[in-house]
């Protein structure tokens, strides 16, 4: 499987980077990044934004900062753990026999943060939430670049809770990109495809992609033990 396309338009966010200046100074020296900080999301009014939690702030952010006032482009949101914390807090609800908050649960789910973000942008596109294990970022942009010739891709993944941190494959991070991707053009991925270039730094392989797409790279590999991708560009 195959796929040519182009990013038209981006915005990324981490601790201690939120400008486009700062993540291509990044992609020259690349490495986690840390911090205590959450996206302001000062485009969403107070009212609502308060209603946004940290996983929900990351994605938002970024998708805010390419659509501007855009409406009409299918979304994608592609996140490998989701709002994982939440349903630790409700699981720990459930063991104490204490009663569950509706709209915690409501917001529990995979596809919730994408659904909050529509409504709140008041845009009746059409919204997808994926999940692939590591080779999410990967299942999210075969899904953008299925549904409609031009779509918005945001992948975002934010620190496990501390009962969860043990077992994550990856440590602890808070970020979010967000591609306007589009059919044709320079980029490609493929499955199974070549030995691509030796990373000498240790990322999130979400991360990884992005430095990809920054550093000007001419390829990078990935592979979950099963399938593997490789990115490259012409």
């Amino acid at each position: 499987m195959g796929l040519d396309f182009d990013i038209l338009d981006w915005a990324a966010w981490a601790p201690g980077l939120t400008t486009r200046e700062q993540w291509v100074e990044w992609s020259a020296h690349p490495a986690t990044p840390v911090g205590p900080e959450t996206p302001p999301l000062t485009e969403v009014p107070p009212m609502q934004r308060r209603r946004v939690e940290k996983m929900g702030r990351l994605a938002f952010q970024v998708a805010q900062w390419v659509q501007q006032d855009a409406r009409g482009l299918p979304l994608v949101f592609a996140s490998r753990h989701g709002d994982a914390p939440r349903s630790v807090e409700l699981l720990t609800s459930l063991a104490k026999k204490e009663p569950l908050s509706p709209a915690s649960f409501a917001m529990s789910v995979h596809n919730a943060i994408g659904g909050q973000y529509s409504i709140i942008r008041q845009d009746v596109s059409n919204v997808m939430a994926i999940a692939n294990g590591l080779l999410t970022p990967e299942a999210g942009l075969v899904e953008a670049l299925t549904i409609a010739p031009e779509s918005l891709l945001v992948v975002y993944e934010a620190s496990p809770h501390p009962l969860h941190a043990p077992y994550y494959p990856e440590g602890a991070n808070d970020y979010a990109y967000a591609w306007h991707v589009k059919r044709g053009g320079p980029l490609s991925l493929h499955s199974g495809q070549g030995a691509g270039v030796k990373q000498d730094v240790v990322l999130p392989h979400a991360l990884r992609i992005l430095h990809f797409f920054l550093s000007g790279a001419a390829g990078y590999d990935a592979t979950d033990g099963q399938t593997s991708w490789r990115w490259s560009r012409a």
